[in-house]
């Protein structure tokens, strides 16, 4: 697997695979990966000839508050992993490769970027897709993968290709899960073996409300009274947000139908953490 740095290299290998005629895959990430990210590779690697992966910690998305400068970096072992895994390329361009000056011209996310995680962090879905966008121009996938686990992004960045008509297939795979179902994440390495034990609420909360829903319970307040009850009952787990939306939009609903979601954000000491469950889907 080779790794480059720079947008002309890039364009130069990618180049290669298109003269070949290869269809190429791409997998943003911003590094630290564990077995999600690996999993979206295994993905693309069905669904093309070439994958690309990124490692990229885009300053952007971050608030003046927020963990930029905690965020976990390793790139030599995710380089290692990914060549395990079977990609073909590895983008690890620098800030300022990816930002030769501060852009004028961003990314509009729209009113569902201010719902959810937007509401807690605003202008966040702003430089996501600002830097999702660079990202799908350097690279020119035809397939391009993101996780369930950050479902409002992956549901932003899909209108975005659909909205502006760029010709790229957004493929999202479902969250992979440890063996006791909380979701992987580059954050879990910041929680004590206590805070770790203390997260599993949120995906058993989430398959607590799937069993509700499927045994017959369709009111949302219900089943969000269900949910914030099995939270309170860890004292070291504090909720930011617990919803259940549509797909579309992410505004609240009454009655709950197969492909709504239920949203949850939460402190465990100090790391936040998401998850989400889509109605009708197995929670893991």
């Amino acid at each position: 697997m080779e790794t480059v740095t720079t947008r002309a290299r890039l364009r130069e290998v990618i180049g290669g695979w298109r003269q070949a005629g290869r269809r190429v895959g791409f997998v943003p990430t911003m590094g630290s990966l564990h077995e999600g990210h690996l999993t979206l590779i295994d993905r693309a690697r069905q669904r093309s000839d070439g994958v690309v992966a990124s490692v990229f910690v885009n300053p952007m998305q971050f608030g003046p508050n927020e963990d930029l400068a905690r965020y976990p970096r390793d790139l030599p072992r995710d380089r290692q992993l990914l060549d395990e895994r079977g990609a073909d390329l590895l983008y690890a361009p620098s800030v300022e490769e990816i930002y030769p000056e501060s852009p004028i011209v961003r990314i509009d996310p729209g009113p569902l970027a201010d719902r959810l995680e937007g509401a807690v962090r605003p202008g966040h879905f702003a430089g996501v897709l600002t830097v999702v966008a660079k990202l799908l121009h350097q690279v020119g996938p035809d397939v391009v993968c993101f996780g369930q686990k950050d479902i409002q992004q992956a549901t932003l960045i899909g209108r975005m290709v659909s909205d502006l008509d760029w010709s790229v297939e957004v493929v999202v795979v479902p969250t992979v899960r440890d063996a006791d179902g909380l979701a992987l994440s580059s954050r879990n390495v910041f929680l004590s073996p206590t805070e770790r034990q203390d997260a599993v609420v949120l995906s058993r909360m989430l398959r607590a409300l799937e069993g509700g829903w499927g045994s017959g319970i369709v009111d949302g307040t219900q089943l969000l009274d269900m949910g914030q009850r099995a939270m309170a009952s860890v004292p070291g787990v504090r909720p930011d947000y617990l919803v259940i939306v549509d797909p579309v939009r992410f505004e609240p609903i009454e009655t709950v139908v197969a492909g709504a979601i239920a949203a949850v954000a939460a402190r465990v000491g100090t790391t936040r953490l998401i998850d989400n469950a889509i109605f009708g889907q197995a929670v893991g």
